[in-house]
């Protein structure tokens, strides 16, 4: 017999992974294959297997639940949308981070203190985000950042490190630090980054957390490169002072 059951939690083709070997290790499970886009998991099965049992197999990261058979036939089929389309809830993030650290220092006007803000609302906003899903976060961080897949524990206390950057920006607190510790943590990031565009990778951006999908793109890539050629232009400014 084959069932077909909805997954949620699912941000990147390592929970794909890790669900579909999770479920494949049951008893009486003879095949169990997932589709990440449809958030689905089929399961071919000797014989019938408690939603409970295939739940206590999960992480909780994961919930799995009986896919509802009488919406399906009515259920429209999800549109197709553009990396733009999809990528709107981070430039429309970016449109309101600028336009308050515009406001912040129009008068008198100060590029110096518009960068500052700027790095620290970046960092304070993207932070919360993360924060949303502190437990799925990690998982979709190390898809494409180095250090992250080397050192686990990194992807969870990144979003922390978000938060401290973000208040040191706003409240100029030690501003030669903060800006050395982002060329190194976004430095690291954007290799990993790069890496994943040109290898063409289908994977989604953590940069908002898990709460909004956001795929990899170019513009995560020019996400990064903003904040580092800022921190850069700061730190020059720093020293030839």
């Amino acid at each position: 017999m084959k069932h077909t059951y909805t997954v949620t939690g699912m941000t990147c083709n390592g929970c794909k992974s890790s669900v579909e070997d999770s479920l494949n290790k049951l008893d009486h499970v003879i095949h169990a294959s997932v589709n990440l886009e449809q958030q689905e998991a089929t399961i071919e099965m000797s014989k019938h297997i408690a939603t409970t049992t295939l739940q206590n197999a999960l992480s909780d990261k994961y919930t799995i639940s009986e896919k509802n058979i009488f919406n399906t036939t009515s259920e429209l089929k999800p549109e197709n949308k553009t990396d733009l389309q999809q990528l709107f809830p981070l430039f429309l993030i970016f449109g309101y981070i600028t336009i308050a650290s515009v406001l912040l220092n129009i008068k008198p006007w100060s590029a110096t203190d518009f960068m500052l803000d700027f790095m620290g609302l970046f960092y304070v906003v993207f932070s919360f985000f993360k924060l949303l899903d502190l437990k799925g976060f990690p998982e979709s961080f190390k898809m494409y950042d180095p250090l992250a897949k080397v050192v686990p524990v990194y992807g969870w206390v990144y979003p922390f490190i978000e938060v401290v950057l973000g208040l040191m920006f706003l409240m100029r607190i030690q501003i030669p630090l903060a800006l050395i510790v982002t060329l190194i943590i976004l430095g690291i990031t954007t290799i990993g980054v790069t890496k994943t565009l040109l290898d063409k990778k289908a994977i989604q951006c953590a940069c908002l957390g898990t709460a909004l999908k956001l795929p990899m793109t170019k513009a995560t890539f020019i996400e990064n490169s903003i904040m580092i050629v800022m921190a850069v232009i700061m730190l020059i400014k720093n020293y030839a002072s």
